[in-house]
């Protein structure tokens, strides 16, 4: 006798159940691994049981078998949405565009436009609205202000320092190019140091001097007057100064 045919429909019987299902699974796990293997496909098998229990089979991995699968089904290749997801988005766009609208007409508001149709209480609202931003623009400004002038003083300090630096460096050169100039002239610097009086106070200082060259004259002496009187007695000697 030929085996009949069975009916595709709910197994009532729960003893029934499980033995075609462990039955059923084994042979589509089978038939996956041989799909597989036949025809070099990448597959992945994802079984549920009434308790819950999972079973899997993947040719690779479970996980890259659900990622290629995500990437396929990407927006693109997906199914336009439904009717009520539709009108969501509908509803939302018009949300979206009346609060576009509120902001448009509050900015012209903002900037002088459109006031004719306020009453006194909205023009007080809008006055104290200008003054509170006004108020944090001002103190918002200050800072700024106040963080540039520090970084001036900052750098005023500094240049005032190089100045300094500079010269000083500069009566260095000078001092040493007096130097210089008075050791060529065969001059020599002289240091001195003294006790002002009534004070424990002691000075240092230096001065050049420079040598001076003295020549006897050639011309003869004068003779003496012997009738001038002893107190008026002179002699006459000439000095040459170079």
């Amino acid at each position: 006798m030929g085996r009949g045919k069975m009916v595709i429909q709910r197994i009532d019987n729960t003893t029934n159940r499980q033995v075609t299902f462990s039955k059923r699974r084994s042979g589509l796990l089978k038939k996956a691994r041989e799909l597989s293997i036949l025809c070099d496909a990448q597959l992945g098998l994802i079984i549920f049981s009434t308790t819950g229990k999972l079973y899997e089979f993947a040719t690779t991995n479970m996980e890259s078998v659900i990622e290629r699968y995500h990437h396929n089904t990407s927006d693109n290749n997906q199914p336009p949405p439904p009717a009520e997801d539709l009108k969501f988005w509908q509803r939302e766009a018009t949300k979206l565009r009346q609060q576009l609208e509120v902001l448009e007409e509050r900015h012209r508001k903002v900037m002088g436009e459109e006031l004719t149709d306020l009453s006194i209480r909205d023009l007080q609202s809008l006055e104290n609205q200008l003054e509170a931003s006004l108020k944090g623009v001002r103190m918002h400004k200050d800072l700024v202000l106040g963080d540039e002038i520090k970084n001036l003083k900052r750098k005023g300090s500094l240049i005032r320092q190089q100045n300094l630096d500079s010269h000083h460096k500069l009566d260095l050169v000078k001092q040493e190019n007096s130097d210089l100039i008075f050791k060529l002239k065969g001059g020599y610097k002289v240091h001195q140091v003294y006790q002002q009086p009534q004070t424990s106070i002691r000075v240092q200082s230096e001065h050049y001097i420079t040598p001076i060259h003295l020549q006897l004259s050639q011309t003869q002496p004068q003779p003496l007057n012997i009738d001038a009187s002893p107190t008026t007695t002179t002699m006459n000697l000439g000095l040459i100064l170079h």
